[in-house]
């Protein structure tokens, strides 16, 4: 792949910019993104000058710029997420006959974005544009288990903030705590009955290049079904590939060596 340097400098300033709560001052730029102080200064005014970045002078700081916001609102009208998962979606919906979809993340609920029905199955409550507590389903699990700790308990601070469906799932923040772990451990998400009575589901998150969840894949089936979450985590990591995310491999246990026998 040619290189253009110019171009990826640019690139990294504007992605550091965009994950930093208020604008910034030069030196941060200049050191987070390992650029000479010239060469930081000279992208900036390239970059003020087109509208992706302002400059807040009496501040001596820079922040993203109204360019940057047309870029972000584009990416929302042509929904590239979905147009990507579509194919993948249909593709794992034949190889297992069962109803899959995509999910993001809103607050404390999960808002279905896409769906493929597999015929001859039930019908079920994930239509485009539902929304549901994440905690009950898997497709909010996987993607509750790839955030902070520290924004999971803003999102769930107390009991009160939990919804019932069914009877069943996590009803405080512990539970939830310990739920999310096995989740970590395991790299996929299940729920059994949680949403609807006799229906289960397995997800996996879908990460972006900070190992954020910007979405997650899932199967819902009827009853129990082994084999289901290879299946959703192989097409979460392709789509993690090809937004140019980072995957993040399950954490699992460490299982102690065992020494050869003493003859």
């Amino acid at each position: 792949m040619p290189q253009v340097p110019a171009a990826t400098r640019t690139l990294r300033v504007l992605r550091y910019l965009a994950s930093q709560p208020d604008p910034v001052p030069l030196e941060h730029i200049s050191r987070a993104c390992g650029l000479p102080r010239s060469t930081a200064y000279h992208l900036l005014a390239a970059m003020v000058a087109e509208g992706f970045v302002v400059h807040l002078a009496e501040e001596r700081r820079y922040g993203l710029g109204l360019a940057a916001f047309e870029v972000g609102s584009g990416y929302s009208r042509q929904a590239p997420l979905q147009r990507l998962a579509r194919h993948p979606l249909a593709a794992l919906v034949d190889r297992t006959g069962e109803s899959a979809h995509l999910a993001v993340l809103h607050g404390r609920d999960v808002l279905y974005v896409l769906e493929e029905r597999a015929p001859a199955r039930p019908p079920l409550v994930t239509d485009i544009g539902v929304r549901l507590p994440a905690h009950l389903t898997a497709s909010g699990r996987a993607m509750l288990a790839a955030l902070p700790p520290a924004q999971v308990r803003a999102l769930y601070p107390g009991a009160a903030d939990f919804v019932d469906r069914t009877g069943r799932g996590p009803r405080t923040p512990a539970a939830l705590r310990s739920l999310l772990s096995e989740v970590r451990r395991a790299g996929h998400a299940t729920e059994d009955g949680e949403v609807t009575l006799g229906m289960s589901s397995v997800a996996a998150a879908v990460l972006d290049h900070n190992a954020h969840p910007v979405a997650a894949v899932a199967l819902t089936y009827p009853g129990a079904r082994a084999g289901l979450s290879e299946e959703v985590r192989s097409v979460a990591a392709s789509l993690t590939r090809r937004i140019g995310g980072r995957d993040v491999a399950p954490t699992r246990p460490l299982v102690p060596r065992q020494e050869p026998p003493r003859g």
